[in-house]
């Protein structure tokens, strides 16, 4: 039986690999802000879709119900999310394999 794995495929194979890498060290640089409520919440996520801030407008959500100010932080990040899904496809394109059909 033959070697279906040749030096060339595992060259191959390591080069996806480092490429991967590299790709997934660059989203996490990468900063995308979600928002709600015309600006006035706001969350930042990295592209590897680790929260690192939550800003609120404080003259805007003074007066604004607990409740809806909670649905507005689930809008906002939503948003962030699905942004940092469109990023992550677009930079790991082919080697992301299910990810390059992510909207």
């Amino acid at each position: 039986m033959k070697n279906l794995f040749s030096g060339d495929m595992i060259k191959q194979v390591k080069q996806m690999q480092d490429q991967l890498k590299k790709a997934q060290k660059e989203l996490e640089k990468e900063t995308i802000s979600g928002t709600a409520a015309g600006g006035t919440v706001e969350v930042v996520i990295t592209g590897s879709q680790r929260c690192v801030q939550v800003i609120l407008q404080e003259e805007k959500v003074k007066d604004i119900p607990v409740d809806r100010l909670e649905s507005f932080i689930q809008q906002a990040v939503n948003d962030a999310l699905d942004k940092s899904k469109k990023l992550m496809a677009k930079k790991l394109g082919p080697l992301g394999g299910g990810l390059a059909g992510l909207k």
